[in-house]
């Protein structure tokens, strides 16, 4: 057991070393030249060999690289030049909206896919398993940006029921939070829930044909409690992988949602960071994405134990 956590300790420092390296020359060798991008075309040669050197665009790509490798080991992202701060406190600030809107779209994603997978598996090939493959490929067939619009158009412009735009934190009002949150979270939730809700079902129904399902029939246990209680949780593996594995596709179409909806989250910081040439605050958000992934990805492992006894006797044999 130990020596399998080494190993998972050492195969996610590699991803993250991976993953910096790659970022930091995809953004170092970008076309064009970051001082310039930043000062302007108006700009002198004088102040843009200084801003270079402020920001040690002189020195070779690989010591450039190192620097910045260190900088990260020590908690040190860089700062923004643009904003005039730490890069990591400038994620650390808007990651909670990102947060906020990734755990409601899985929320919202799970809340619709337990029940109609569940329904839809004991009801196969019925009326209501047909209708509900229907608006999953609805659904699944159209990208994030393009609900979000159809949502702002029913419920912000035709109903006016709902903001099309802007954020209110928590801090502020509870109930303007979720009045900004709850476009932008049904966007990506409605996007997600078909994925999670023709899995369940597929699992479903195998775990509906076992014989200990059969037995529990027998003996005359209601449905919702052979559902709910005997054929869930084994019929769950292959959801709580995808589901930890989706987290990450998540992170991406936060980004378009985000400015879609004027969220200020880290999809909107990485965006402008892109746009304004900003490259060490790029760096800092795909990097802090990447840790935040591969952490999603392990507690899936850990989840895996719970559900499963088996992993676990095979994780103590190993």
């Amino acid at each position: 057991m130990p020596g399998k956590c080494l190993r998972l300790v050492g195969t996610l420092v590699g991803i993250l070393f991976a993953v910096s390296l790659i970022t930091f020359l995809l953004m170092n060798l970008a076309p064009g030249d970051p001082a310039q991008a930043i000062l302007g075309e108006t700009a002198t040669a004088e102040a843009i060999a200084a801003l270079r050197q402020r920001l040690g665009l002189d020195l070779p790509i690989l010591q450039r690289y190192l620097n910045w490798l260190g900088g990260v080991l020590t908690g040190d992202l860089g700062e923004s030049f643009r904003a005039n701060e730490p890069v990591l406190d400038a994620i650390v600030g808007r990651f909670p909206v990102t947060l906020e809107l990734l755990i409601g779209a899985q929320v919202v994603a799970l809340g619709l896919a337990l029940p109609i997978g569940m329904y839809t598996a004991y009801r196969a090939r019925g009326a209501a398993d047909k209708a509900a493959l229907a608006v999953a490929l609805a659904f699944v067939s159209t990208p994030p940006f393009l609900i979000g619009i159809i949502l702002i158009y029913v419920f912000a412009l035709l109903l006016g029921v709902l903001p099309a735009t802007g954020y209110v934190p928590v801090s502020e009002s509870l109930s303007g939070n979720l009045l900004t949150m709850t476009l932008p979270i049904a966007t990506l939730g409605l996007f997600e829930f078909p994925v999670y809700m023709r899995l369940l079902r597929s699992d479903m129904i195998q775990t509906l044909q076992q014989n200990y399902i059969s037995l529990a029939r027998a003996i005359g246990l209601p449905p919702w409690r052979i559902l709910f209680t005997h054929a869930l949780r084994p019929s769950s593996l292959s959801l709580i992988t995808v589901v930890g594995i989706n987290m990450g596709r998540l992170i991406g179409g936060a980004v378009i949602v985000e400015v879609l909806f004027g969220l200020p989250g880290v999809g909107q910081l990485l965006v402008d960071g892109i746009y304004q040439r900003e490259y060490l605050m790029v760096q800092g958000v795909v990097l802090v994405v990447g840790v935040f992934f591969v952490l999603i990805n392990s507690l899936v492992d850990l989840l895996y134990s719970l559900l499963d006894p088996r992993v676990r006797v095979d994780s103590i044999r190993h």
